[in-house]
């Protein structure tokens, strides 16, 4: 197994990190990232096939925990309540109860909010040249997902900064003093959801966090905590990864040309998918070994970890033809972006119907939209969007 050495955070890695990726990729299914000291696959077989067995999961084995230091604590025990964190049986528990309340028919009853919110945003956009992460990307989803789950809709930038505040702590950039942001905007974030909770137990009303809180399954409900971390997953989850792929995604359509009917009734689905497989939100995932288990010619022992590159598994050559070319009307095949198995993401229906309805408008109300400046992606590895996104009508 090759080891290669790339820093994550290197200004040419963080702008296109896909020749690494191919590098990477054509020296097997396994090589091992020296800057990360893990081993790590960008090949869709072995991603895929990872995400799947259950030798493989997010929670650290208790021998291989890592020490959480102090000053930690606060975030990481809003982790120890998280469904994205957790395996059977605790994870089977939480994601049941949560299913129970984000049903496919509450997320498709949302369409005439999405698609008024997005006419709304577009009416708001100030003259001249405009940023649409700020001015659309950012609002778009985090306004959805508090009027779904019935926080007020003025709490909307609290919890954007709040959002973007706890992120940073699975960014390669992390320092110190984005720890302690990450860890005051934890405690906030908390403080006003546990105030929430409690009113909503007190006066249930026609939302996500009321139905959070009646959900039950073989007697068991949600404890506090659980609910406010369900929230908070909600929250972070629901509006993080949406954001950067309505940059990254209108940045593609953009740059290659896209012909608007790519974005008829009929190819919408097809398109969205093709901008979640070309350039993902998040392009890496770990999971923990649980039993010393054989992968594609490798031995994982228990407690070793490795690293699912989701932005480079989606560009294997065996599984796609031609994956560096964004393509629209390219058939409809499964990708790595929401994850796979236990774990898929529960908000991939909600962000897809986002990106599905709001796409077409966009377009449909500003057909002559082009890029007003180069697009930059940010330093934020393991997620991976725009700096900005200034756009000329």
């Amino acid at each position: 197994m090759i080891t290669l050495t790339q820093s994550p955070t290197d200004p040419a890695f963080v702008q296109d990190p896909y020749p690494f990726y191919d590098q990477a990729r054509a020296n097997g299914p396994f090589f091992r990232w020296s800057n990360y000291n893990m081993v790590c696959t960008g090949n869709w077989a072995a991603t895929s096939a990872i995400f799947r067995d259950r030798r493989f999961g997010r929670e650290a084995p208790p021998e291989s925990a890592p020490v959480i230091p102090d000053h930690l604590r606060p975030f990481y025990a809003v982790e120890a309540h998280s469904m994205l964190e957790l395996e059977p049986p605790r994870h089977t528990r939480l994601r049941g109860l949560v299913l129970r309340a984000f049903t496919s028919r509450r997320i498709a009853a949302l369409a005439p909010e999405i698609t008024a919110l997005t006419h709304q945003l577009i009416d708001d956009l100030p003259p001249g040249d405009f940023d649409l992460l700020a001015h659309f990307g950012q609002k778009l989803p985090v306004i959805i997902i508090a009027r779904l789950l019935g926080v007020p809709e003025e709490m909307s930038d609290d919890l954007l900064r709040w959002s973007n505040a706890m992120v940073g702590m699975y960014m390669a950039s992390r320092t110190r003093a984005r720890e302690d942001a990450a860890i005051a905007a934890t405690e906030a974030f908390v403080a006003f959801m546990r105030l929430y909770v409690e009113e909503r137990r007190a006066r249930p009303a026609d939302d996500l966090i009321t139905s959070l809180i009646q959900a039950e399954e073989a007697g068991e409900k949600l404890s506090t905590d659980e609910l406010i971390t369900t929230c908070i997953l909600l929250l972070n989850a629901g509006h993080e990864a949406t954001v950067h792929t309505i940059g990254n995604g209108m940045k593609a359509l953009l740059e290659h040309g896209t012909p608007h009917a790519c974005l008829a009734p009929d190819a919408i689905e097809a398109t969205v998918e093709e901008i979640l497989r070309f350039d993902p939100a998040l392009h890496m995932f770990t999971r923990w070994a649980y039993e010393e288990t054989l992968v594609m010619g490798h031995t994982f022992q228990r407690g070793d970890q490795v690293a699912l590159l989701l932005g480079a598994a989606n560009r294997d050559p065996a599984q796609w033809e031609d994956p560096g070319a964004f393509i629209p009307q390219r058939p409809i095949k499964p990708h790595s972006s929401f994850g796979a198995g236990l774990h898929f993401c529960v908000g991939a229906p909600l962000a897809r119907l986002e990106l599905q309805i709001a796409l077409p408008i966009l377009f449909e109300r500003l057909p002559s939209l082009r890029l007003a400046e180069p697009p930059r992606y940010k330093d934020v590895y393991h997620f991976h969007g725009l700096e900005r996104l200034m756009l000329r009508r």
